[in-house]
């Protein structure tokens, strides 16, 4: 990448608000190996391409389906591996795509459960 490119990409600041991260968080997530070290500019400051953000973004959906951080320090490993490692990256999403599913299955049986409360509560001389 060459110093213009890099000039031009994102502040740290500018890339925390695009992903919805602390400034705090996304240094954390490089300090813990979960993106490779950010390209910087001519004055040292990090600059955030578009593939740099592409790549936040995954983590930042992972973490929040409930993906621990090894998973996701993993998943890092395995990317930064290239294409030879496609088939153990799939296993790592297919094996959290049954945990976010049963999740999701959780939650329909808790959101029922508040939906009937709430029918009580609006309701309350049918006896419920």
């Amino acid at each position: 990448m060459d110093i213009s490119t890099r000039d031009s990409g994102l502040s740290v600041g500018e890339a925390a608000a695009r992903v919805g991260l602390t400034t705090y968080t996304l240094r954390w997530y490089e300090q813990e190996g979960l993106v490779a070290p950010v390209g910087r500019d001519s004055a040292g400051r990090r600059r955030y391409t578009e593939v740099d953000l592409d790549r936040l973004l995954l983590l930042t959906r992972l973490r929040r389906t409930g993906m621990p951080v090894r998973d996701m320090r993993r998943y890092a490993e395995l990317a930064r591996l290239g294409d030879r490692t496609r088939d153990a990256r799939r296993a790592l999403f297919e094996a959290h795509r049954v945990r976010v599913l049963a999740r999701m299955a959780e939650l329909e049986e808790d959101l029922k459960v508040l939906n009937y409360k709430i029918e009580m509560y609006r309701y309350p001389e049918e006896g419920r």
